[in-house]
């Protein structure tokens, strides 16, 4: 099993910001070198890995029901990365991304024995709340594991997950209801949850960089005796105390959201794309099965279009994004800057309106259907292509608060999406591909607006 002790070639191209090291006499404490093995940019690469599929597979099975249900889960994302994020920047991922997880799955048992719709909404809401640990924490996860010219590749297999379930889910979850009860969706997210919490919480080490070298620095005042040892993640006395820490950490993600351009611009544009994605999830079976006679259960297989547009961005962007960073910084002196990440971004945000036009005119004058399968793929293609990017320049932004930012991003366009399920006019109106025209120029005006600010 190979260690990342040794510096690539590849990595001696791009000049990395030094790691904060252990110095006794200032009475700090860090990492003891740059191959600490402690560090986690220096676990084994299996590792690391292992951790994207554990993520993957549990956020897969989310999404299995209505657009009602949708909406109340999508809410619970909202709730969830405000305390999720920000606590495990304090305590560490690993604990908190179990805690998260265990009621997540505690909470799917009380949706398969609801007896009312009430107890239904509950049970999905506070589901919602646990099951948000996967994308609140998943990529700054990422960020504690990779150097920045690696997050690229490991990016782009990670966030496999939260966009092919929403693709997944309505094929399998409708063949579940269908042929053994609703309730079963329930059941299957459950018995696939729970082993992958339990691995969570026996086989993966911390990854956090300051809950480390915390523990490390606690250790360290009661081995050397000298109590004023402090973390070199501490900066400034009022984050000396938990408490203090706690609440600048809980409203870390609302002052990014209000103070910081990047990270209102891009999560603005993102929201607006996820709830694009979602209207356009409901217009999907009136149009195949008003225009193009679909069943009932062949209603699902468009779905599988978005998924294959959605593969096939992430392979463009797993082999082109870090390679095309590194080219960038070389260029540069060797210095990486993140905006060298949004260059790859630029062509998918042409596709993703001509996706949107489209689709609108293949509706609206009856075309094929395989004409409105092949929009579904350019779309598919293009939302990845540009959340891909987006979400790992706001990890390489902000390396110390990925959690916080990654989180302020969810909470934006959570609350979109979850108002997008509501079926609209536009969006019932399968006919009127003005509609879509209406989102195919807001695409093209925001991302243009998103790329200005930057």
């Amino acid at each position: 099993m190979a260690q990342k002790d040794e510096p690539t070639p590849e990595q001696e191209a791009i000049i990395l910001n030094p790691l904060p090291l252990t110095n006794l006499p200032t009475k700090t404490i860090g990492w003891s070198s740059p191959s600490d093995p402690s560090m986690p940019y220096n676990f084994p690469l299996t590792q690391n890995y292992t951790w994207l599929a554990v993520n993957q597979e549990f956020h897969n099975d989310n999404d299995w029901l209505g657009s009602m249900t949708v909406s109340i889960f999508l809410f619970g994302y909202v709730v969830g990365p405000v305390f999720i994020g920000p606590l495990s920047e304090i305590y560490g991922r690993k604990w908190v991304f179990v805690i998260s997880c265990v009621g997540f799955c505690v909470w799917q048992v009380g949706c398969g024995l609801a007896g009312s719709v009430e107890v239904l909404v509950v049970c999905r809401f506070w589901a919602g709340v646990g099951g948000a640990a996967p994308l609140a924490l998943g990529g700054s996860i990422i960020g504690d594991l990779f150097r920045p010219h690696e997050r690229g590749f490991a990016m782009g297999i990670w966030n496999l997950g939260p966009l092919l379930g929403p693709v997944i889910g309505p094929l399998l979850g409708g063949f579940v209801t269908q042929y053994i009860g609703w309730r079963w969706d329930f059941w299957i997210v459950l018995a696939a949850a729970t082993p992958v919490t339990l691995a969570i919480a026996i086989f993966t080490k911390e990854t956090g960089h300051k809950a480390l070298i915390r523990t490390k620095t606690l250790g360290l005042r009661k081995d050397l005796g000298i109590h004023d040892l402090r973390s070199c993640y501490e900066g400034s006395s009022a984050e000396s105390s938990t408490w203090q820490a706690i609440r600048l950490s809980l409203v870390r993600p609302f002052k990014l959201m209000v103070f910081s351009p990047i990270v209102f611009a891009l999560g603005a544009y993102i929201a607006f794309l996820f709830g694009t994605v979602y209207l356009l999830y409901t217009t999907i079976p009136s149009v195949f099965e008003d225009l193009h006679g679909f069943s009932t259960g062949e209603t699902g297989f468009p779905y599988l279009a978005l998924g294959l547009g959605n593969v096939l961005g992430s392979l463009l962007f797993i082999l082109h994004s870090d390679k095309m960073v590194k080219q960038l910084a070389k260029a540069n002196s060797g210095v990486f800057l993140p905006e060298m990440r949004l260059a790859i971004s630029i062509p998918f945000g042409i596709l993703l309106p001509i996706s949107l036009f489209w689709y609108g005119w293949s509706a609206e004058h009856n075309l094929h259907w395989s004409s409105t399968i092949l929009s579904l793929v350019l779309f598919g293609f293009g939302v990845i292509g540009l959340f891909l990017p987006i979400s790992t320049y706001i990890i390489d932004s902000y390396p110390l608060h990925a959690a916080s930012a990654t989180s302020a991003n969810i909470i934006m366009r959570s609350i979109v999406g979850a108002i997008a399920t509501f079926r609209t006019t536009v969006v019932q109106d399968v006919g009127s591909w003005l509609g879509k025209l209406a989102f195919g120029v807001h695409c093209s005006r925001d991302g243009a607006a998103a790329i200005r600010v930057l």
